[in-house]
């Protein structure tokens, strides 16, 4: 997808308690960073001031919820920036869990490569309630198709729904067997910037791997 030349700096939030317990988030509960999340969503920040400078445009972007709102706080503290201006959308959600929501990754599949194929750490299982990554793939491809791309861009999404965005603006082929594009997985705390096509690794992050 061209972005007119424009940067797109697109981010996972840092790990929540939720994560740290092994429990899924899905789109509604209230999941806090932790200690480790905040630094590393400080640390995002920091990679994200060598790339703009102090006055360049730059608009702020996140998903609804807690956690990617208490990370983008953190990442705009380190560029002086007013957390104020941003804007939310729900399209920016995590992949929605539906009755797993909640639940410890343990008691809903003691074998959890009977819920995700453990090479791409994809759900492969759609939760009742919930949605595949089809679904994903149509509402972050509505949002996109939206945006003007008149400055830089910091998103903050999720892990799921971070992969489905970047395989769309990399024009990637639908993963065989999700039937959406789905780049490869980053770990928490990691931050990407694409521009028209390219990808570039701003932060890797050491945070969980892919679980929602």
């Amino acid at each position: 997808m061209v972005t007119k030349g424009k940067r797109l700096f697109i981010a996972r939030h840092g790990e929540t308690v939720f994560n740290a317990a092994g429990r899924m988030q899905g789109m509604h509960a209230h999941t806090p960073l932790t200690r480790e999340g905040c630094e590393q969503a400080t640390e995002m920040g920091i990679g994200l001031s060598r790339h703009i400078a102090p006055h360049e445009p730059l608009a702020l972007v996140s998903s609804p919820a807690g956690r990617t709102l208490q990370t983008l706080a953190l990442v705009v503290e380190e560029l002086h920036r007013d957390f104020h201006d941003n804007a939310t959308d729900v399209r920016l959600r995590e992949i929605d869990v539906g009755v797993w929501e909640g639940h410890y990754y343990k008691d809903i599949a003691p074998d959890i490569s009977t819920l995700m194929d453990m090479e791409h750490k994809l759900f492969i299982q759609k939760a009742p309630g919930g949605e595949d990554y089809r679904d994903v793939a149509e509402r972050v491809q509505q949002w996109l198709s939206e945006q003007s791309f008149e400055s830089d861009m910091l998103i903050i999404t999720h892990g799921m729904t971070a992969r489905v965005m970047r395989g769309l603006l990399l024009a990637l082929p639908p993963l065989e067997r999700f039937g959406a594009p789905i780049a490869p997985g980053l770990a928490q705390g990691s931050m990407v910037m694409i521009r028209d096509g390219v990808e570039e690794l701003v932060v890797d992050g050491a945070g969980r791997g892919e679980r929602a």
